[in-house]
């Protein structure tokens, strides 16, 4: 019997503060495509205490990074669950050369061909400006930035009037350890995605409605369908 045709499968990914959870979403609403946030889907598989749920709590309650073991799976399972009619994209995963081939054999399982990598590669010194300006209102979880996105009046949210804050990893010195991180984990993510031909890197450091264009563009072209 013969298989349908592959379902598509992209993959947005960059440094903290590149703007891939806003390019995704715009994707979303334009092409259709089922978004895939793995700090989501985590969540929630360890809110509704499924057995692999309930694995990836044992990690996390130990202070640990949940084991790729546990990771891939829980990510195959939505994959499963969606109907991914336009076909999916996965918001800031894999992080690994590991992850990358693991997720490449859980989606060909479903159906599903990885063909299109979204690198936003954006400056240290933009994304320390975007993240440490960034601040959010504890009572109703409101975010605000001190120059892109300034609340009406000074240190006070919009919405609810409470008092806004910045979090500490939005710190510059908390910022800049999480940068060294990322580069450290996931620049042989990119290389194994320019080898393999699908790899497209889009300027991170414009603003996003001079950046979504491109990837649109790229999507459109059809780029390795």
């Amino acid at each position: 019997m013969a298989q349908g045709p592959k379902k598509r499968g992209i993959v947005i990914f960059g440094p903290p503060g590149a703007g891939k959870g806003t390019q995704a979403r715009r994707l979303v609403e334009d092409f259709g495509f089922e978004y895939i946030a793995t700090g989501d889907i985590l969540r929630e598989a360890v809110a509704k205490r499924t057995p692999l749920g309930i694995k990836a709590s044992e990690h996390m309650n130990r202070g640990e990074l949940v084991t790729d073991e546990v990771m891939i799976p829980i990510v195959e399972e939505r994959l499963k669950a969606g109907d991914g009619g336009s076909g999916f994209i996965l918001d800031g995963f894999p992080r690994t050369v590991r992850q990358a081939t693991m997720l490449e054999e859980a989606a060909r399982r479903n159906g599903i061909e990885i063909d299109l990598a979204i690198y936003l590669k954006t400056s240290k010194d933009v994304i320390v400006q975007r993240l440490s300006g960034r601040r959010i209102c504890p009572k109703c979880g409101t975010i605000f930035h001190i120059v892109n996105i300034p609340p009406k009046v000074a240190g006070v949210c919009n919405k609810c009037g409470g008092s806004l804050i910045q979090r500490e990893d939005d710190r510059e010195e908390a910022i800049l350890t999480r940068l060294a991180e990322y580069a450290r984990q996931t620049a042989e993510v990119i290389d194994f995605y320019r080898n393999k031909g699908v790899l497209v890197e889009v300027n991170g450091d414009v603003p996003v409605e001079v950046s979504y264009p491109s990837i649109v563009k790229t999507i459109e072209g059809g780029r390795g369908l």
